[in-house]
């Protein structure tokens, strides 16, 4: 009997951040826009990355809005 294990997992990555107006719904954090690289890995060897923007809380670090 053979077993397949696969280790997938994504990890992402602030490039850089500045303050952004307004606050955040789910906890009242301040909010920041943010450059974010997502890299996709199997067996931690990264194979997709994708580099979006995204408004996110830097209190509970939520994504507010994603711009994709």
């Amino acid at each position: 009997m053979v077993f397949f294990c696969f280790l997938v997992d994504q990890k992402r990555m602030v490039r850089n951040s500045k303050p952004a107006a307004g606050t955040c719904s789910r906890c009242g954090g301040g909010a920041s826009v943010a450059d974010i690289k997502t890299a996709t890995r199997f067996c931690y060897v990264p194979f997709y990355w994708k580099s979006w923007r995204a408004i996110i809380c830097t209190f509970c670090g939520a994504t507010l809005k994603s711009y994709r």
